[in-house]
C-alpha cells in the first residue's frame, strides 16, 4: 500500500504542478477556465474519497493522463496545441486534431470509472451488460460535454471559437463523438481484463474489502 500512496501522490502532484503552471499565462483565460474545469472539479472528489472509496492504481494513472490532456488543451486552446501540429504534419491532415486526442479519453477515461462504480458496488451481474452501460455512460458525458460547448456558443457568440476548436469542420461534434465511442470500446476491450485483477487485489485489503 505505501508504493500505491506514493504514486498517487505523486500523480497528483503533477497533475496540480502542471495546472498551475498551464494558469499562470494561457492563452485565452476564459478558455482556460472551461477546458480545465473537469480537473478542477475531479480533483477535490478524489481526493475526498481516497480512503472511503480508493480507486485503482491503474484507474488514477488514466485520470491523471486524461487531467494532462486537457490541461494541455487549456494552456494553448486545442487548435493551438504543439502536439497536434506535429500530428496534422504526420497524418497530412487539414486541422489540428489534438482535439480528437480529447473525445477519445472523454470516452476511454470514463467508461472504465463508470465500470469500476457499477462492478464495486454490485449494481449489476453480467460482463456483457457491464462492458454495453459502460459504454453508454461514456456516450452520455460525450453527449452532455457537446450541449456543453453548444451553450457555450450561444452564450459567448464568437467568443467561444477557441473553446469549440472546431476549426471550420462542420462535423466536428459528430466526430467528436465517435472518438469518443472508440475511446469507451477500446477501454473496455482491452483492459476489463487488466482492470479486473486489480479490482480483485483492491477487494483483498482489509480497509477496502467492503467496497468490493
Amino acid at each position: 500500500m505505501l508504493d500505491r500512496k506514493i504514486l498517487t501522490t505523486s500523480l497528483a502532484t503533477v497533475v496540480v504542478g502542471f495546472l498551475i503552471i498551464s494558469g499562470i499565462a494561457p492563452f485565452d483565460r476564459l478558455t482556460w477556465v472551461m477546458e480545465v474545469a473537469p480537473v478542477l472539479i475531479a480533483l477535490p472528489v478524489l481526493a475526498a474519497t481516497r480512503q472511503r472509496f480508493p480507486l485503482t492504481t491503474l484507474l488514477y494513472v488514466l485520470i491523471a493522463a486524461h487531467a494532462l490532456v486537457l490541461i494541455a488543451g487549456g494552456t494553448y486552446s486545442y487548435a493551438r496545441v504543439p502536439f497536434g501540429f506535429w500530428m496534422q504534419d504526420i497524418l497530412g491532415t487539414v486541422r489540428n486534431p489534438y482535439d480528437k486526442i480529447g473525445h477519445f479519453m472523454q470516452g476511454f477515461v470514463p467508461a472504465l470509472v463508470a465500470r469500476e462504480i457499477l462492478i464495486r458496488r454490485s449494481h449489476l451481474a453480467g460482463r456483457k451488460m457491464t462492458a454495453f452501460l459502460c459504454v453508454c455512460i461514456a456516450m452520455a458525458i460525450s453527449a452532455s460535454y457537446e450541449l456543453i460547448e453548444w451553450g457555450a456558443a450561444l452564450w459567448l457568440g464568437q467568443g467561444a471559437e477557441e473553446f469549440l476548436g472546431t476549426q471550420g469542420d462542420p462535423w466536428d461534434t459528430q466526430s467528436d463523438m465517435l472518438m469518443a465511442l472508440i475511446g469507451s470500446s477500446t477501454a473496455i476491450a482491452l483492459l476489463a481484463n487488466w482492470h479486473d485483477r486489480q479490482l480483485a487485489r483492491l477487494a483483498g485489503t482489509p480497509e477496502n474489502a467492503s467496497n468490493a
